[in-house]
């Protein structure tokens, strides 16, 4: 057993376990602490029996384990406890030691905690890591962000660890200053709840408008599976449709339609409001759960609350081949809007994010790992890459292919009256950002009239600014606009 750890890790629940477990099955050897020190026993003399896994009772004992420079890793609930942590730790480290937070850590809390370790002399570094329990284990995901000079000693290990494209690329590169890492992180999240929305909706489509059977839609994920959609959660769809318990039921259908979050979608949608991006098609994702949540209300709205009683007549093996279709052209649209929200921080923060990269991280170990993301990458490989992913030949294509579908089932969704608030979201994202001319002229003139809110005019330059007298008893000043 060696004496001397490579890397210490706090937090031992499924992913700090997993992720030292990895760790120790790659060569590196790991100090392991936890609160509750009788995790740190049973961890030992469990799972991590017999490894190159050091168990440590006090913060000062896991830091006097580590090789300098110290590198530090917590694996815990994102917020308060992070800054508790790096508190307890900082007084047992010296200058150009490193702390790492592998959680979901809002970035903006990251961007705080590197310049609060740095004036202490120590680096520090928000990694955010996907691909829950198993890719922990065989293979996550990783994209690092914070202190650069950092980059050098955490990269062994994290390239050690982290998952692997079938090109033999690692699924883990630097990605930027400050909260870049975690920013990274929280989108791939906002993404993930989108992904997770669509599917659920087209789950939704064919058992309650197609009545198909479980088997049948396993079929069918099966095979799409095999085609452009080709992804983890796909398959694990597939898997969960097939799956029955020791009584031979269904366990989906036994378990109760209520979506928890732990917040990352969350944050998405409000960072995108905060700097003015359209991010629609995950806002709905996130809205869909806190519907879900209100089981008790939706039960007793559904006893009073009357909808169409129309049944599905027309041919289901094409409207199954159109919610492949609409189902791809949704998954595009939420990634269009999430590469436009990591452009809008990028700016905003001064960070030169690696778009190509970035699609290339996520081809392995983490939840959204599909084929579809080396198209991004490709995208991406051209000059600057598209303003927005709607535009890049391949998908616009994609797209143009896609649309009868897609509006079919739409139409179709509504006459049945079954909510697709992200697929419908997404068509009115598509149609709206191909839209010449919006209404918005008819709004902007209502906050002129009621708040003296000032137009641009299309017959003026851009910037101009104007006002109407639209009663005759308004006066002549107007008030500031602002584009937030």
């Amino acid at each position: 057993m060696n004496n001397q750890a490579d890397i210490g890790v706090v937090g031992l629940a499924v992913m700090g376990e997993n992720l030292i477990l990895n760790m120790e099955s790659k060569g590196v050897t790991v100090a392991c602490y936890n609160r509750t020190t009788r995790k740190v026993d049973d961890f030992i003399n469990g799972r991590a029996a017999g490894k190159n896994i050091i168990g440590c009772h006090t913060v000062e004992a896991l830091a006097g384990t580590l090789k300098r420079p110290r590198k530090v890793m917590c694996m815990i609930k994102a917020g308060a406890p992070v800054d508790a942590f790096i508190e307890s730790v900082m007084p047992h480290l010296e200058a150009g030691d490193i702390i790492i937070d592998g959680g979901n850590a809002n970035f903006v809390d990251t961007n705080r905690r590197v310049a609060a370790v740095a004036r202490q002399g120590l680096h520090f570094v928000g990694a955010g890591i996907s691909g829950g329990e198993e890719g922990a284990l065989l293979g996550p995901s990783i994209m690092p962000g914070g202190a650069a000079a950092a980059w050098a000693s955490v990269r062994p290990i994290f390239q050690k660890i982290c998952a692997y494209t079938d090109d033999g690329e690692p699924c883990c590169d630097w990605v930027g200053e400050g909260g870049a890492g975690h920013f990274v992180k929280m989108v791939h999240n906002g993404i993930e709840y989108g992904d997770m929305q669509l599917i659920s909706e087209t789950y939704q489509m064919m058992k309650q408008g197609l009545g198909l059977s479980n088997a049948a839609m396993a079929d069918v994920f099966a095979k799409w599976n095999n085609g452009p959609l080709n992804s983890y959660l796909i398959e694990i769809t597939r898997d969960i449709l097939g799956y029955r318990d020791e009584n031979n039921e269904a366990v989906v259908d036994q378990i109760l339609d209520t979506a928890g979050q732990k917040g990352t979608g969350k944050w998405t949608a409000i960072n995108a409001l905060d700097v003015g991006q359209p991010l629609t098609l995950i806002g709905e994702a996130v809205f869909a759960r806190c519907l879900s949540a209100l089981k008790d209300e939706r039960t007793a709205a559904a006893g009073v609350l009357k909808g169409p009683q129309t049944v599905f007549e027309g041919d289901r093996t094409a409207m199954i081949d159109d919610l492949e279709q609409a189902l791809y052209a949704a998954k595009i649209v939420s990634y269009a809007q999430g590469y436009q929200l990591m452009r809008a921080v990028a700016a905003e923060q001064g960070w030169d994010l690696n778009y190509g990269g970035i699609a290339l991280m996520w081809r392995g170990g983490c939840i959204i790992r599909s084929a579809f993301l080396g198209r991004i990458k490709a995208a991406f490989d051209t000059d600057a890459g598209p303003v927005n992913l709607l535009l890049a030949p391949f998908f616009r294509q994609a797209l143009e292919t896609a649309q009868d579908g897609w509006r079919r089932v739409a139409g179709t969704a509504v006459q049945l009256g079954i909510p697709l608030p992200a697929i419908g979201a997404a068509l009115a994202y598509y149609d709206g950002y191909r839209a010449e001319r919006l209404p918005a002229n008819l709004l902007q003139a209502q906050r002129d009239y009621f708040g003296a809110h000032t137009y641009e005019r299309i017959d003026r330059p851009r910037g101009m600014f104007f006002h109407t007298n639209w009663t005759g008893r308004g006066g002549t000043t107007a008030s500031s606009t602002y584009n937030r």
